[in-house]
């Protein structure tokens, strides 16, 4: 009897107890053969095209699609291995063919282009009418017009970019977990917080050693940078972090990303050549709101002019503290920011160990949940029962104030061992109608915070909190949308380089103290945070925001010069670029050991190559749009419904630009981005 395969049964959610490696390939074999055969039956058999009889039939071959790989893609993010990595990165290659093949389909191409030239798509809606045009712009983005053999050559570029990415991804990975650090010497430990102690002595009796065993996962990490006052443990642990996936520290060359690296930069060049453009960074912006490279670089240019003055200001105030602190005239890399935090609390008397009593993490998710019932009148209630992948995973429901489920999602929040690190939001479930019922969505919230310990509350820095709002800031983007048609619904559709506004703006209510009191009080003696701590708070989020800046100006301007410059020479040192960058644009030094670029995962790996500046450019427009809470009370219940209907419920159905106006009267400005950040103008 032929075993059945739980990612080719139909289910509302992923039965994660039931999926096994060896189910995923045969899954998406099937599923690519079945949508290859309907679009043939459907190509021959229709002339006279509707939105119901062929289009919405594609939007099914996409979903069924969509819900078979997301669970897959999903579990080699947060549970990876070496057979589900094989698997992956084989179905990877198919469904980049498969993509390419879509892409490339005259036939499908020509009844795209049939509709939009008839009467009958006039009579769609707004929603309707924009995937329609997203499809051809999309097809020529996928070289619709190109010959046979350049269709071909598309085609091989972009399996190649597929696999190439991954490594990218998957080397990064090993090199990070592969360092470890054993202390047996408790001395060795002075100034490091108790909870990243404990995080080590946990590690180390997990690792079945006695000690503390340190490694280069951020909650571990970063205490060390910031706290440890052996000078010699964070240089050896910035050495080890800065160099991962290099040809040299450590582990060098094992997991070396410099030729993975050039080879994507090869291939993407290559592709935008042979599709009509000069570089890969104008290729990009044919799906972003920025019009073309000049805009992009005056951006960031301009960013960099109003505040490179103030980052070099309040380095040097950091070199005098240095200087006065340890007659050192000079300030090592790995020590920048373990003064910074001394320095920090020396002026505010505040510090982000301090912060964590305020913030356990039951009452953060609670106070999290009842700012968005606030904002937009809903509920988020948990639901248990539902089948994860790990025992650390939540599951949540949002209600509206009908009591309908509005969305739901995967809350993930804790480090651990073969789950990649940072903070994402992917899509689970995509918001569709389907006959005459919708299809809710569903996310996936992923963090990486320190785990609980020993049956200790788990207490988040104010950081953490930061991090925990910005990604569900995404997810309400994807859970809150109205739009029922996928391929325009919650983040789909949404240029990339405004997809950061909604998280951006939900940032800023960790610093509001009507919205702290609903959730920050002292574990233990429930206190809120007082109006003086709150001020010093306030104080202490200025502090270096000029240089935390520049290092986030250096990043996106690197990352899109690259993308622009790399076509045009012949031999791009791409070390030697990233230096000139730093030369232009940082305040402190960087070592020459750096190989920062080989763990620049969002542009080699993720989604963000020539527009990492979309950060930047979505907090002006975030900061712009939190501003008219400021003005009409954050929790102003119009304001919210207008920021929900405005931003939110409309997804990627109108041009980023007429929903920003719709929502705030005018064009974005730059000045209240300033303010926030607390540079001066």
């Amino acid at each position: 009897m032929k075993k059945e395969n739980p990612l080719l049964e139909k289910h509302t959610l992923p039965p994660f107890n039931k999926i096994e490696v060896q189910h995923i390939e045969p899954a998406i074999d099937q599923l690519l053969d079945k949508n290859r055969e309907q679009l043939r039956n459907l190509l021959e058999n229709i002339k006279d095209y509707t939105w119901d009889n062929f289009f919405q039939k594609l939007d099914d071959m996409d979903d069924r699609l969509q819900q078979a790989w997301s669970p897959a893609s999903h579990l080699h993010s947060v549970a990876d291995n070496d057979e589900l990595r094989k698997v992956y990165n084989n179905c990877i290659t198919k469904l980049s063919s498969y993509s390419s093949e879509m892409g490339q389909n005259t036939s499908l191409f020509e009844a795209y282009e049939t509709f939009k030239n008839s009467a009958s798509f006039n009579e769609l809606t707004k929603s309707q009418q924009k995937i329609i045009n997203n499809a051809l712009r999309d097809f020529r983005l996928s070289g619709i017009h190109l010959d046979k053999k350049s269709k071909k050559r598309y085609k091989e570029i972009q399996m190649k970019l597929s696999k190439l990415q991954t490594k990218f991804e998957e080397n990064l990975l090993d090199a990070t977990q592969a360092w470890k650090k054993l202390i047996i010497d408790k001395n060795k430990l002075s100034g490091i917080p108790e909870s990243a102690i404990a995080l080590a002595a946990e590690t180390a009796k997990n690792a079945g050693k006695k000690g503390w065993l340190f490694t280069l996962e951020f909650p571990s990490y970063m205490p060390v940078m910031k706290y440890a006052d052996d000078p010699s443990l964070r240089k050896e642990m910035y050495w080890a972090y800065v160099t991962r996936s290099s040809e040299i520290g450590p582990n060098a060359g094992k997991w070396d990303n410099t030729g993975v690296m050039y080879d994507i930069m090869k291939y993407r060049t290559m592709k935008a050549k042979l599709l009509g453009f000069k570089n890969y960074a104008d290729y990009s912006l044919e799906n972003k709101m920025a019009k073309d490279s000049d805009e992009v670089m005056d951006f960031l240019n301009n960013l960099t002019d109003r505040t490179k003055k103030y980052a070099k200001s309040e380095f040097e105030e950091l070199k005098k503290f240095v200087s006065e602190s340890t007659n050192a005239d000079h300030i090592e890399a790995s020590d920048i920011v373990y003064y910074s935090e001394k320095l920090r609390q020396k002026k505010f008397s505040i510090s982000q160990e301090e912060l964590r009593r305020y913030f356990p993490i039951d009452r953060v998710i609670n106070g999290l949940f009842e700012i968005t019932k606030k904002l937009y009148g809903v509920n988020i209630k948990k639901r248990n029962g539902i089948q994860v992948w790990h025992n650390d995973v939540n599951f949540y429901d949002i209600f509206d104030h009908k009591g309908k489920i509005k969305g739901s999602f995967y809350l993930d929040l804790f480090s651990r061992q073969h789950k990649r690190g940072g903070a994402w939001m992917d899509e689970c479930v995509i918001r569709r109608k389907i006959n005459s019922t919708i299809q809710n969505p569903v996310a996936y919230l992923t963090c990486n915070f320190t785990p609980p310990i020993s049956n200790k509350p788990t207490l988040l820095t104010h950081d953490e909190v930061i991090t925990l709002f910005h990604e569900f800031g995404h997810g309400l983007h994807h859970m809150m949308t109205n739009i029922n048609y996928s391929g325009v619904s919650g983040i789909n559709g949404v240029p990339w380089d405004a997809v950061e506004l909604p998280s951006q703006f939900m940032e800023n209510f960790c610093w509001e103290k009507e919205a702290l009191d609903l959730f920050a009080q002292d574990f233990e003696t429930r206190e809120t945070i007082s109006n003086d701590l709150l001020k010093k708070m306030t104080r202490a989020r200025s502090f270096q925001a000029a240089m935390q800046m520049v290092r986030q100006l250096e990043f996106a301007i690197f990352d899109f010069r690259l993308h622009l410059e790399f076509a045009s020479k012949k031999e791009l040192n791409i070390q030697k670029l990233l230096d000139d960058v730093r030369k232009c644009i940082a305040v402190t030094e960087t070592p020459e050991f750096n190989r920062f670029q080989l763990s620049f995962s969002h542009i080699f790996a993720g989604g963000y190559a020539a527009g990492y500046y979309s950060y930047k450019w979505a907090e002006v427009l975030s900061s712009d749009a939190f501003s008219k809470f400021e003005e009409k009370g954050i929790f102003d219940k119009i304001t919210g419904k207008e920021f929900l209907q405005a931003i939110l419920e409309k997804g990627g159905s109108c041009e980023p630009m007429e929903m920003f106006i719709e929502f705030r009267g005018r064009e974005p400005s730059i000045e209240p981005l300033l303010k926030h950040t607390g540079i001066v103008i």
